[in-house]
């Protein structure tokens, strides 16, 4: 009983996008390279470990290309012009958010589709220097072809195939590229702004939060378990009751509780919730749900309707989505925490 969105986030197989078309794109540079600021010095030669070994990279890479579905926002953030990239969901071009635009800069990367997985004969076509996939899902298999074209990083092994945390993938690709002393600023620096907005509403320590899809699937609501999805509320302060997590399977490796529209009422738990809404007419066929509007949260006004591209910046939770995030969701929350709501975010 998953929905489109929760498949995409716990296994990416089932997601249900259009695969975006390859596009004929300039190259980023006159010699046809990808843009790459200088590495630290000393950064190269550089072996990174990852599930499936180790991978030495000699020199600073100029073609870049990423195969997991939220890297490219992390080469961006750092400077690096990425040749290709690949689309997850959303639709913009490049691959590319409206919170990465000012950062990927007039660079227009050739964007790959994954509805048959990964298309290896496209990666190749690109001419990498090197591959990266820390949140692509990479089988050894995989693993072992994209290696026949380029140095390919893999997830690091000690977190799910398909979501790491945002910090350590960011560490990992930058220590790849030769960017260590700028990923970690990049790292203390959001870490920075989650503490300074934790500390500006001393009213979030301690409340509980629970933050949701955007729709009943299949009779239920499908809410997001303390844990990798729920750490930007956690870092604002927040809790996330436990009540939840009896309705989570025990095969359900993504975080998710599925609950039943009959048993909302767990979610009274919960002093805000947050609903991952990308429309109105999500909202309006929420509050048509009388399971929905009767949970007390509802009816106190204590709720958080996202936009999409604020929803999708929650799910991407990378180096560029997270301080939209901050901007958008905290003035919401304060809102909802004090009853005012029910709060909307604004694209």
């Amino acid at each position: 009983m998953s929905s489109p969105r929760s498949k995409a986030l716990t296994a990416f197989l089932a997601l249900a996008v259009a695969a975006a078309a390859l596009t004929a794109c300039a190259p980023a540079t006159e010699n046809g390279e990808g843009a790459a600021p200088a590495a630290d010095d000393g950064a190269f030669p550089v072996t990174v470990e990852h599930a499936y070994g180790e991978t030495e990279i000699s020199e600073q890479p100029q073609r870049v290309v990423t195969v997991g579905y939220t890297e490219q926002d992390t080469l961006w953030a750092l400077g690096i012009e990425p040749v290709g990239v690949t689309e997850w969901y959303g639709g913009y071009d490049f691959a590319s958010w409206p919170w990465a635009d000012e950062a990927r800069g007039d660079s227009e990367p050739e964007v790959l589709g994954t509805s048959d997985g990964l298309d290896f004969e496209a990666i190749a076509l690109l001419d990498p220097d090197l591959i990266i996939g820390t949140n692509a899902g990479m089988t050894e298999e995989d693993f072992d072809r994209l290696s026949d074209i380029a140095p390919t990083i893999a997830h690091s092994g000690d977190y799910s195939m398909y979501f790491e945390p945002w910090d350590v993938q960011t560490l990992q690709i930058g220590k790849a590229v030769g960017r260590t002393e700028d990923a970690q600023k990049l790292v203390d620096d959001i870490d920075a702004q989650f503490a300074e907005a934790a500390e500006a509403h001393p009213e979030f320590a301690g409340a509980s939060v629970v933050f949701l899809q955007n729709a009943i699937y299949d009779g239920a609501a499908i809410a997001y378990q303390d844990g990798l999805s729920t750490d930007f509320l956690t870092d604002l302060g927040f809790s996330i009751p436990s009540e939840i997590d009896a309705y989570a399977p025990e095969d359900e490796s993504g975080g998710q509780a599925y609950i039943p529209v009959e048993n909302l009422d767990v979610l009274n738990a919960a002093d805000v919730l947050i609903w991952g809404t990308e429309s109105d007419d999500d909202i309006t066929a929420l509050e048509g749900e009388p399971f929905v509007a009767a949970i007390e949260a509802m009816k106190r006004g204590s709720v958080v309707y996202t936009d999409g591209v604020t929803a999708g910046a929650i799910y991407f939770t990378s180096p560029l989505s997270l301080p939209y995030v901050i901007d958008a969701l905290v003035p919401a929350l304060a809102d909802a925490i004090a009853g005012n709501g029910p709060a909307r975010t604004a694209e």
